[in-house]
């Protein structure tokens, strides 16, 4: 676990590994409480001139912190963003608690939160296996039946959102702004609510969650819509529609980095909404940073930091003029 800074300016040197590159660290620039207006302007303040370096923190639960302790390790920095995960398994969803509280931390310390929540179909069991709980498909009309209420699996599926609610409400209720990733990959068949495009698909199931999430006062939450570069046409088919949608994200996954095609695509859908990479395996090199200057955050998908890039690629994205990690983020 991280150890928690005080919250105050600290200036501190540190020594690169895999480098030898000698770095004097920027002050930290602790946050406190805010309306989730303030960071959304704040993304779209910085569009065009910077962007937010994130890391994604995948399970297990017990250890929120651990992906982002690796980007520290590498280059004396913290992400200017830090991810985390709901999670499935029983184990994992047994210490959200502990997901909580390292937002809570990151917060604090200066960092934008952000969650997402790989959540078990409805037709299985609360808690679940990736495979065959998360990554599986369910019939047309069972999925119907999840959007539909009064029916047995909606009445599954409001219960599964509603075991969510009190940990953002303590976010919440700490002022703490939260980039929440729900259906993330709608436009991919993998899940079990994707590969639905439509009024009645994927963009339903987005509406129906945050119309039950703001009657629960969650008005923390930044509702951060997502899709796949795979398909990688026609993705408004899932768009639920302006007044659902805060930012505007792309996982790329296909490819090392969105293409052109996909940076004009995701504006034309965002429609001057802030857009972001919410997932990508290899970090942003100075090409991405220049050719498409509009992103307003990334995030490296936790495991994929030391899998898919050397720390000197991971230190140079750290180190690029464009990107503001933590202590560099200030509203």
């Amino acid at each position: 676990m991280r150890i928690p800074r005080p919250a105050i300016a600290l200036v501190s040197t540190l020594v690169l590994l895999g480098g030898g590159i000698v770095y004097t660290a920027s002050t930290a620039n602790a946050f406190t409480a805010t309306s989730k207006a303030t960071v959304i302007n704040y993304l779209r303040s910085i569009t065009g001139t910077s962007i937010v370096s994130g890391q994604h923190n995948k399970e297990p639960a017990t250890a929120p912190g651990a992906y982002t302790q690796q980007v520290n390790a590498v280059t004396g920095q913290w992400p200017g963003l830090w991810g985390g995960e709901m999670m499935f398994r029983s184990s994992d969803q047994a210490n959200r608690q502990r997901v909580v509280d390292q937002a809570k931390q990151e917060w604090a310390n200066g960092s934008l939160v952000a969650l997402t929540w790989h959540a078990c179909s409805p037709t299985v069991g609360a808690t679940c296996e990736f495979e065959g709980g998360v990554k599986t498909r369910i019939t047309d009309a069972q999925f119907q039946q999840v959007v539909t209420g009064g029916t047995a699996l909606n009445t599954t599926w409001r219960s599964r959102m509603a075991a969510v609610v009190p940990y953002l409400r303590q976010l919440r209720d700490a002022g703490i702004p939260v980039l929440w990733r729900p259906f993330h990959e709608m436009n991919e068949t993998w899940n079990w609510w994707g590969g639905r495009p439509g009024a009645n698909g994927g963009a339903k199931i987005y509406q129906q969650m945050k119309d039950y999430f703001d009657s629960q006062g969650l008005t923390n939450l930044i509702w951060v819509w997502n899709v796949q570069d795979n398909p990688t046409a026609n993705w408004s088919q899932y768009y639920p529609g302006s007044n659902y949608v805060d930012v505007v994200s792309l996982d790329v996954w296909y490819k090392n980095h969105p293409s052109s095609g996909d940076y004009s695509q995701m504006q034309s859908i965002a429609a001057g909404k802030p857009i972001a990479i919410a997932e990508m395996g290899k970090v942003p090199n100075a090409s991405l940073l220049t050719s498409q200057p509009r992103w307003a955050y990334f995030m490296v998908w936790s495991e994929q930091l030391r899998g898919s890039n050397s720390n000197a690629e991971i230190q140079a994205a750290y180190f690029h003029p464009r990107v503001l990690n933590q202590g560099e983020v200030r509203f």
